[in-house]
This record gives C-alpha cells, sequence and structure tokens, in this order.
C-alpha cells in the first residue's frame, strides 16, 4: 500500500512539474491539423478495400458527439466528392507528411514526461511519424474489415471445422474485445518506440492499459453528455460542433500524455531502486 501511495504522488507530481494538462492542449492543436489529412488518406486507402466510407462513419458515431460526429461527416462527404486524390499523388504525399505532425509533436511531449531530450536526427523524427501514420491507417483497416466482415470470414472458418455453435457464441465477444486489443497495440508501440530512450515492453504496457480504456471511457462519458446534457450549440451557436470536436481531442491527448507519464515514472522508479541496489551491493 505504501509502495502505491508513493507512486501516486510521484506521479502527481510528474504531471504537475511537465504541465501535462498544458500540453495536452497544445498536443490538441496539432492534432487539429493533422486528423483531417489523416482522414483523407484514409478514406484514399478504402477506396482501395471492399470497404465503403460509411463503414467509418458507422465507426467513428460510436466514440464521437453527435455534433463533432456531423463536423467529421461533412468534411469525409466533401473529400469523397471531390475525388481528386491517388496513392501515387503528390497531394496525398503531402497529406501523409501533414498527417505525420500530430505524432512528431507526441513525441516530444513523450520526450518529456522522460525528461529526456531528442538526439535523433530529422529524418529519423520524420520516418517514425509517417511509418506511425501508414501503421494506422492500416490498424484502422484491419478493425472495420473484422468488424464488417468478421463474422462473415469467421462464420465459414468454423463451418469448416464443424464449430459453428462455437463462432456464435465467441463472435459477440470478438467483435467488441479484438478492437479493443488493436487499440492497446497502438498505444504500446507508441509508448515503445516513440520516446528517445530504450525501453521494453514491461516499461510501457501500464500506461498503454490505462490509456486504451481511460480514453474509451472519456470518449463515452463525454459523447453521453454532449448527446445528452450539454447543449454547445446554445452557447456557441453555429461553432458548437467544433468546439466540441476540439474538447474530444483534448480528452484524447491528455489521456495519452498521462498513459506517457504513468509510464514514465515507473520506469524512474524502477531505475533508481536498481541504482540504488547496485550502489548498495
Amino acid at each position: 500500500m505504501e509502495g502505491i501511495l508513493s507512486f501516486i504522488k510521484q506521479l502527481y507530481l510528474r504531471i504537475q512539474e511537465n504541465e501535462t494538462t498544458a500540453r495536452g492542449a497544445q498536443l490538441s492543436y496539432f492534432f487539429i491539423l493533422s486528423i483531417f489529412p489523416f482522414l483523407i488518406f484514409l478514406i484514399t486507402l478504402i477506396d482501395y478495400t471492399p470497404l465503403s466510407q460509411q463503414h467509418t462513419l458507422d465507426q467513428l458515431a460510436l466514440l464521437l458527439p453527435d455534433n463533432a460526429f456531423a463536423i467529421v461527416e461533412q468534411i469525409v462527404s466533401e473529400v469523397e466528392a471531390a475525388d481528386n486524390f491517388t496513392l501515387l499523388s503528390l497531394g496525398i504525399l503531402g497529406t501523409i507528411w501533414t498527417a505525420s505532425r500530430g505524432t512528431a509533436a507526441l513525441i516530444k511531449s513523450l520526450n518529456k514526461a522522460y525528461d529526456i531530450t531528442e538526439s535523433r536526427s530529422f529524418f529519423v523524427l520524420n520516418t517514425i511519424g509517417i511509418a506511425a501514420t501508414l501503421a494506422l491507417a492500416l490498424l484502422i483497416l484491419f478493425t472495420l474489415s473484422f468488424l464488417v466482415f468478421g463474422q462473415v470470414i469467421g462464420e465459414l472458418a468454423f463451418q469448416y471445422l464443424g464449430l459453428e455453435g462455437l463462432f456464435q457464441a465467441l463472435w459477440p465477444v470478438l467483435r467488441f474485445s479484438i478492437p479493443l486489443l488493436i487499440i492497446f497495440v497502438s498505444f504500446t508501440l507508441l509508448f515503445l518506440y516513440s520516446p528517445n530512450c530504450r525501453l521494453r515492453l514491461r516499461h510501457v504496457y501500464p500506461g498503454a492499459i490505462f490509456s486504451t480504456l481511460a480514453w474509451i471511457i472519456a470518449s463515452q462519458a463525454f459523447a453521453f453528455y454532449v448527446n445528452n446534457f450539454g447543449n454547445f450549440s446554445r452557447t456557441y451557436g453555429s461553432i458548437g460542433g467544433i468546439i466540441v470536436f476540439m474538447i474530444w481531442l483534448y480528452l484524447s491527448s491528455v489521456v495519452v500524455l498521462l498513459g506517457g507519464e504513468i509510464n514514465a515514472t515507473l520506469y524512474n522508479s524502477f531505475c533508481k531502486s536498481n541504482q540504488k541496489s547496485w550502489t548498495a551491493s
């Protein structure tokens, strides 16, 4: 119990020292700049798959408040109507570059959580940002494909094995657990490779678990509040949906940074305890 209280105290002090909530606001600004280029890139990828834009929108509608979802839906519809992008065009390359700026800002914030300076080259940093953008897009496509076609594929596979009844019992669990697992893997890889220090899986999975659960809970709770109680349109008028979307991005940014602070606090405590043990021996 004493160890838990000590950890909570250290975590609180680090959050205060690193100004995590303020950095969350800064990070959400970069996310605003990068999320729509990312959606454009994702929609372009979807055109090369059996999926449709509506599949993407249906899943976003489960996370976003209605006002914020209306903005995203409008932008997706405008991009679909324009239809000017191809994967090999200079325009989509610029879109990928812009979308990766959010990852670059997140790397800086995670380095701050670990109290380390960035020593990697400009090329390496931008390669990480672009790779993270591409990986996230592929993970989203995989998740959407699983949600849309998973039941059909699963039924065929289990029918071949003669286990249709088992699949029918497992599918309701798999439908929600696999997307949850994919979100967890995304956070784990982000926390593992973004900071400018050598980390192992045991150093990052606590923060990844926290960020996964906290992000889903925070998104659902905020959407429930906005959809049922918060009348942002009355307060902010026509930009109410934009304000809601910005608040959701801010909450998401803070959740990710808190996961990084949890990992950094555990990592520093572990290193210090090992150093004391080594010195005593």
